[in-house]
């Protein structure tokens, strides 16, 4: 599917935008988008060599447009720094991506402790800790800021088999509201995305391992009976940092062709029912009704 930039290429021209995980997946393909629409980037990732690799891929693309700097987002002087050296080499931050998240599939009962503490450290923590952190700076220096975090549909219903992610990024959610309504006094707007399933190779490689489609087919689940491409998720992420949405803040847009309200809804399954068949139970209704 070819899919074009919505927004004109020069919509974030002399703007910075920071991106936890921005080295791979999800994160590397909005960054990217980010890039051909003007965006100078921070990129950030516990991983040096990852992330060193797609800054050189960028900048040879867009010359001295991205600076990378590895860190962890649950480690608080990791945090500063990623944010002092974009300001060092930029002079400014204006957005945050928060994409770092750590996720894998597994019966709740076989869980460690810490394997439950990882993933909301990563997710959760990590995600506050550059909010509030460059935050403070922005509302201190009385910057104008916009933040956009990326969630997950699971995180607004709940989910088996993946429930550190979830409650992580439910509450993510809730932070991106809770954020939103306090800090509009500043003019920083904080809005979040809940992508459905977007393939990507490090996440997916995890979430749906060789042999999973034998006992279920995600395609299968999604009415439009694909699932998504990278760029309309950019193309979204980059609409909710633009100004072209200045008017939005504290909402949660999700991403997934259709798929969590379908399966969501007690009778969606019923157009699996052929069209011969809804004459036979219509004449059936109407005469029970008589």
């Amino acid at each position: 599917m070819n899919i074009n930039k919505m927004l004109p290429s020069d919509t974030f021209k002399n703007k910075v935008v920071l991106i936890t995980g921005g080295g791979t997946g999800l994160g590397k393909s909005i960054g990217h988008h980010l890039l051909g629409l003007g965006a100078k980037l921070i990129i950030t990732s516990r991983k040096k060599e990852v992330i060193e690799k797609t800054a050189n891929e960028f900048n040879k693309e867009y010359p001295d447009s991205t600076l990378f700097v590895a860190g962890d987002v649950r480690e608080i002087d990791d945090v500063e720094n990623v944010i002092n050296m974009g300001f060092v080499k930029f002079g400014k931050i204006d957005m945050l991506i928060n994409n770092a998240a750590g996720n894998f599939i597994s019966p709740t009962e076989r869980l460690s402790t810490n394997a439950f503490s990882v993933i909301i450290d990563i997710v959760l923590k990590g995600t506050c800790n550059f909010t509030i952190t460059l935050g403070k700076k922005w509302i201190k220096d009385k910057i104008d800021g916009n933040i956009l975090n990326i969630a997950t549909t699971y995180a607004m219903t709940g989910s088996g088999y993946v429930v550190p992610s979830a409650a992580a990024k439910g509450g993510v959610l809730t932070f991106t509201k809770s954020i939103a309504a306090e800090w509009a006094k500043y003019n920083i707007r904080c809005n979040a995305v809940a992508p459905g399933p977007f393939p990507t190779k490090g996440a997916w490689s995890r979430l749906v391992p060789p042999g999973f489609s034998k006992f279920i087919d995600l395609k299968k689940r999604v009415p439009l009976k694909r699932v998504g491409e990278h760029a309309e998720l950019a193309n979204l992420c980059s609409y909710l940092l633009s100004d072209y949405s200045a008017y939005i803040t504290g909402e949660i847009i999700t991403i997934d062709g259709g798929e969590w309200i379908y399966n969501a809804g007690q009778f969606s399954r019923l157009d699996k029912i052929p069209s011969k068949l809804w004459s036979l139970i219509e004449k059936t209704i109407r005469k029970k009704n008589k």
